[in-house]
């Protein structure tokens, strides 16, 4: 079910590590961003955006990660975008994110997995200001929709994701240090953070997530363990180990 967060900005969570969709209403329609996860999510999420009345005029991803990379046919044969980055990073892997797609969701339209093109230079139709940097994945972007005091945040900012450095990239440390700075700067006009994995976060929670972010990658910078409350989870094990193990590649 769609959740209306702000005006004209809803959210649907999904089972799969609590994957956010997000529906934004442009100036011409309807914009979503990360639709997902499996077959049955995109079809409940069609029905909802359907009884908006309000027509699908682009898609957008945050960034070149699989579950980041789909779509339906119900959405409608409309444009989708990225930054030029992810755009070109999405294209090239197309077969690889169609592959863990299959693998790992079901009853996905593995043929309109990573179809993306580059966001237009003035950014229409998505709204709002784009956010690039480098964390996390190639040309990753939040979006700010300072008029309604929204910040979509891709894959940061999460309640129950640690960061998940790019295994592929050096220096990943340098580029959360310098994303958190640009997302921190953008909170200061959001109320309302929507992640692409956890929680909607309102008012002292955004400060909240930042903090807890930061303070993960200041023990990785000073090669410590992180007193984190999210490695609870057993299956961020692995991830954690292989950001400490790169955290020292890159440190030493």
């Amino acid at each position: 079910m769609l959740n209306q967060v702000a005006d004209g900005v809803w959210v649907r969570q999904s089972e799969w590590v609590w994957s956010n969709a997000t529906v934004v209403r442009g100036d011409e329609g309807l914009i979503i961003v990360d639709p997902g996860i499996d077959g049955s999510d995109l079809n409940q999420l069609a029905d909802d955006v359907d009884q908006l009345g309000i027509p699908v005029v682009a898609g957008f991803s945050t960034h070149p990660h699989w579950d980041h990379l789909l779509w339906h046919p119900r959405f409608g044969d409309v444009p989708r975008y990225a930054t030029s980055g992810a755009a070109q990073t999405a294209s090239e892997a197309r077969e690889r994110a169609q592959a863990a797609a299959a693998e790992n969701a079901s009853d996905i339209p593995l043929d309109l997995v990573a179809l993306l093109a580059p966001l237009p230079a003035d950014g229409a139709p998505v709204p709002g200001e784009i956010i690039e940097h480098q964390a996390h994945a190639i040309g990753h972007a939040a979006i700010l929709l300072a008029d309604r005091g929204v910040l979509i945040a891709g894959d940061m900012l999460s309640d129950v994701l640690i960061p998940l450095l790019d295994p592929r990239r050096p220096d990943q440390v340098s580029a959360y240090e310098t994303a958190l700075d640009r997302l921190a700067e953008a909170a200061q006009h959001a109320d309302v953070l929507i992640p692409g994995h956890g929680a909607v976060a309102r008012g002292p929670e955004i400060a909240a997530r930042l903090a807890a972010d930061r303070a993960y990658i200041d023990a990785l910078r000073r090669g410590d363990e992180a007193d984190d409350a999210r490695l609870a989870q057993d299956w961020l094990s692995g991830p954690h180990q292989s950001n400490l193990k790169q955290a020292r590649h890159s440190s030493g």
